[in-house]
């Protein structure tokens, strides 16, 4: 029998194109959400997309066909009309994955390129507050509507984050927003929380440690689980840091 866990539910994938975002899609998708997935590039959510239809040819169910959004995630204006056109087609947003992200470079920190720093605050953290800020309305147009944070343990591994500084402090201050954001949202439905994926056999992870074996790390759809269940209508996390790899249990 098809899972169904967010069966009804709308939701959000940004970086939805490869690695932990496609992997959260394809997964989405099983569990019977209408996914709406947004990366810079069509020929990935197209792969994507057809990976979706194919396991579900695969399982002898069908699946809805995803809505596909190519965008910068660094671009404002464009997540705004992305809310728009979610609004007008769906009228809501039942879940939110901020997803997307870069590392940035890897020097020394008085060698950072001016560009090379505002690029990664566009895409790491000011993006997340254009997504929050075009798309509260719509989750609070949910009965449940859930949002979900992707962060890193570099934020807690201070000694680790030499010559790291565009991606640890941009994953720092993710993490303080989203947690001023979750303190405001207390008293409503929405759901709001963290989510560290831990080491996962991704293009980024190979970026960030090139000395390291990939394949001694999970791959992407391992850590899938836990963004189930911080999805569900079920879910009543809020305001916390979980750990992918260390399982979900909702409190009772």
């Amino acid at each position: 029998m098809a899972s169904s866990r967010l069966a009804g539910r709308i939701a959000l994938v940004t970086g939805a194109s490869r690695g932990i975002g496609a992997a959260v899609a394809r997964r989405y998708a099983a569990e019977g959400a209408q996914v709406i997935l947004a990366a810079r590039t069509v020929g990935g959510l197209e792969e994507v997309d057809d990976a979706i239809q194919s396991d579900a040819r695969a399982a002898g169910r069908e699946a809805l066909p995803a809505t596909l959004v190519a965008l910068d995630i660094a671009n404002g204006e464009e997540i705004d009309r992305m809310a728009l056109a979610v609004a007008q087609r769906f009228g809501r947003l039942d879940v939110m994955v901020g997803n997307a992200g870069m590392y940035g470079p890897q020097t020394p920190t008085a060698q950072i390129e001016p560009a090379d720093w505002e690029r990664a605050l566009a895409v790491n953290l000011t993006a997340n507050w254009r997504l929050i800020r075009a798309c509260e309305p719509l989750l609070r147009a949910s009965t449940s509507g859930r949002a979900i944070f992707v962060t890193s343990g570099i934020t807690r591994a201070a000694g680790r984050s030499a010559y790291k500084a565009c991606y640890a402090v941009t994953k720092i201050a993710l993490e303080a927003l989203t947690r001023a954001w979750a303190a405001e949202l207390e008293k409503t439905s929405i759901r709001v929380n963290l989510l560290n994926p831990g080491g996962v056999r991704t293009a980024m992870h190979e970026e960030a440690y090139p000395g390291l074996d990939p394949m001694k790390f999970p791959p992407p759809e391992a850590v899938t689980e836990a963004f189930v269940a911080l999805a569900e209508e079920s879910c009543t996390r809020h305001g916390e840091l979980v750990h992918a790899q260390e399982g979900v249990v909702h409190p009772r």
